[in-house]
């Protein structure tokens, strides 16, 4: 095996073991990084030097006792990094590099990490194809000529590529689990709480939630751990004890009862996706666990519900990059009004201008009550579904996309049909709900994920699951060639 190739708990082995240096892996990553990067394009930047003096750092201290000490991984660019260049894909912020690092920026360092750089992604984490990037579209290392998803798609195509042994995605309404889905790796949304959002630039403040993106759902388990706990930076996040999660790596679903809500198999989702997913429940019933089909009603509203909300709140949050405090500022202009107007005329691309414009409406004076209020109690009646549902349930499973990765500029045209890309992820989003997104099948030589939700702040539940679902199956042994 080549070491780019390797897990984070096998690189974890070879160097505490003294088979590797930190040195040895952070170059053979790097030259994986300049065989592949040229067709996948999965980063907005590469800081070699800092990567190769943190590894040669490591080795001399020698100390390997921290879980990713000495492994090098990938950061999506809405997570600040401090000194190293923060755009989110957006011209308007193309120069800006952060003085400070957000929290699971420095925990990864406290933790030795190696980080190699900044991952390409839809600008502002808006899409679901990394098509909209203002800088450049990334490609799936399964098949070039397709997507990676999105919003985190460089992160997922690096991971899948090899040009990292783990990298960070945020979620705001699928932008880790669908792109894990479309490139094969295992993707988690933890609990909307569970890992500090400090530091990571807003979209939709109630729905963003940073998670990972990881080669196997052992990898996941030992990076959440890395990544989650209270943070009096962040007031959404909740101040309760982290479970070691490497704990719940343990093949065993006997007696655990699973909920398959009818919701998410029938009409819009592709055949092949239907076959894996109801073929992954028949997986759980022979190890032991109980599958029942079950309802979760208001499904079918959460979807709109969503994008009411948080292109609501992304009219918000973006309202601060005007030019004037930092980013981009428009050359030529004639007053403050005109810098302002020019500089986001100039510095937006047209997905985040759409989005900033349908939240501006729907929370404009005599609009309020009926769309962004009336999308609020859409909100609590998909909660309610789910708290129902886990009354009886350990976890429910779904397809995590209904289709796996699409054609590039299949859907650029048609953005309503670019949001169905989300439709089975969105719901665990506006219940603030953990999920995750394992590897389960094939439809037409793509990926298929299946998206194992769990109960608020039990993650290892659905680590637990997938993890016993990975033992029993190999697609998650399968990688693209490149």
């Amino acid at each position: 095996m080549k070491l780019y190739e390797l897990t984070v708990h096998e690189a974890r082995e070879l160097l505490s073991k003294r088979e590797i240096s930190s040195e040895e892996l952070t170059k053979a990553v790097l030259e994986r990084i300049d065989q592949v990067e040229e067709k996948i394009r999965a980063f907005l930047t590469i800081d070699r030097e800092g990567a190769l003096e943190m590894s040669r750092k490591i080795d001399e201290e020698a100390d390997f006792s921290r879980t990713l000490a000495g492994i090098p991984g990938a950061i999506k660019d809405n997570i600040c990094t401090k000194n190293l260049k923060t755009t989110c894909a957006s011209k308007i912020l193309g120069n800006f590099i952060p003085p400070y690092d957000a929290t699971v920026s420095k925990k990864l360092k406290a933790d030795n990490a190696v980080i190699l750089g900044k991952t390409n992604m839809d600008e502002f984490a808006m899409g679901s194809s990394t098509e909209n990037s203002g800088f450049f579209i990334t490609r799936n290392p399964w098949d070039l000529e397709r997507v990676p998803g999105g919003s985190s798609g460089g992160s997922a195509a690096a991971v899948a590529a090899g040009e990292c042994i783990f990298a960070l995605g945020s979620d705001t309404g699928g932008s880790i689990r669908q792109p894990a889905s479309y490139c094969g790796v295992v993707g988690l949304k933890p609990t909307y709480g569970r890992v500090s959002r400090y530091g990571l630039v807003a979209y939709a403040s109630s729905l963003d939630q940073i998670g990972t993106i990881t080669k196997d759902v052992t990898d996941c388990a030992i990076v959440l751990n890395a990544i989650s706990g209270w943070d009096e930076c962040d007031s959404t996040s909740v101040n309760m004890p982290v479970p070691d999660y490497t704990e719940s790596l343990v093949a065993d679903v006997k007696g655990m009862k699973i909920g398959l809500p009818k919701e998410y198999l029938g009409e819009g989702i592709d055949k092949e996706v239907r076959e894996a997913v109801l073929a992954a429940a028949r997986t759980f019933e022979s190890l032991g666990a109980v599958c029942e089909e079950i309802s979760l009603p208001h499904t079918e509203y959460a979807l709109w519900a969503y994008y009411i909300i948080a292109p609501a709140e992304a009219s918000s949050n973006l309202a601060r990059y005007d030019g004037i405090r930092y980013g981009v500022r428009a050359v030529d202009y004639d007053d403050l009004i005109d810098l302002y107007k020019k500089t986001r005329s100039e510095g937006f691309g047209p997905e985040v201008k759409r989005r900033i414009m349908l939240g501006t409406y729907a929370l404009s004076s005599g609009y309020y009550d009926a769309y962004y209020l009336k999308a609020q109690k859409v909100r609590t009646l998909v909660k309610r579904d789910f708290d129902m549902a886990f009354e009886k349930y350990d976890v429910i499973i779904s397809p995590t996309a209904p289709t796996a990765a699409f054609r590039i500029g299949e859907k650029t045209g048609d953005p309503l049909k670019m949001y169905m890309s989300d439709v089975c992820t969105i719901p665990v989003n506006m219940a603030g709900l953990p999920a995750i997104s394992v590897p389960c099948g094939f439809s037409n030589g793509m990926p298929v994920g299946l998206q194992i939700i769990g109960k608020a702040f039990d993650e290892a539940t659905i680590i637990r699951a997938a993890y016993t679902f990975e033992q029993a199956t190999d697609y998650h042994r399968k990688k693209p060639v490149l």
